[in-house]
């Protein structure tokens, strides 16, 4: 069962937070994240709450996302972002509560968003990197779905400096992509590795 007033999945079998500091060197605003973390401490920005049967492949993970809104600087609240493991495994997300966004990108640095309200499904395909963020003034809470066997790998994201984008504040009570300056292509051997790992 999913409360989407609490933004839990009711009998998860696993639980996991991150607080603004689990955060460090995702934001572009370094001066803004130390002012802003001094402000909220342990606060938990999102959370996860999923149920996982098995890691067998052809088995499936399900879950929620809960995600605080907010900015640091003019960019708004995100999450860590990964690719599977498992790089050809694909993603669904179904919107529940709130306004945000799918942040995608590919290996070779292609870049996509999806607006994510209530009853809005998004589909990861497979070998996508994908980041969710919150550009909205509520929670943002999001149903989940992904193969038992496809696994996360964060790193790809630090070793590029981050992803291609940053959603910003536009000024005028929406949100921008904007480029990050602090992103390294991948060289093309990488991503050919990354394409070689399916099975």
């Amino acid at each position: 069962m999913v409360d989407v007033a609490k933004g839990e999945l009711r009998g998860a079998t696993n639980r996991y937070t991150k607080t603004l500091g689990d955060l460090a060197g995702l934001y572009e605003d370094e001066e803004a994240y130390r002012a802003l973390l001094a402000e909220m401490g342990d606060k938990v920005v999102y959370e996860v709450t999923d149920y996982k049967p098995s890691a067998d492949a052809g088995d499936m993970i399900i879950g929620v996302t809960r995600m605080l809104p907010g900015k640091v600087g003019r960019e708004f609240f995100l999450t860590r972002g990964h690719i599977h493991a498992n790089p050809n495994r694909p993603e669904m997300y179904y919107g529940e509560s709130g306004h945000g966004l799918m942040l995608l990108e590919s290996p070779a640095g292609d870049i996509r968003t999806v607006e994510i309200g209530p009853r809005s499904l998004c589909y990861v395909p497979p070998y996508w990197i994908h980041r969710s963020v919150n550009v909205g003034p509520t929670e943002l809470v999001m149903t989940f779905a992904y193969p038992a066997d496809s696994g996360q790998d964060y790193d790809i994201i630090a070793k590029a400096g981050g992803m291609r984008s940053r959603i910003v504040d536009d000024g005028r009570g929406s949100w921008v992509a904007v480029d990050n300056e602090s992103y390294r292509f991948r060289p093309a051997e990488l991503v050919e590795s990354i394409f070689a790992k399916a099975r």
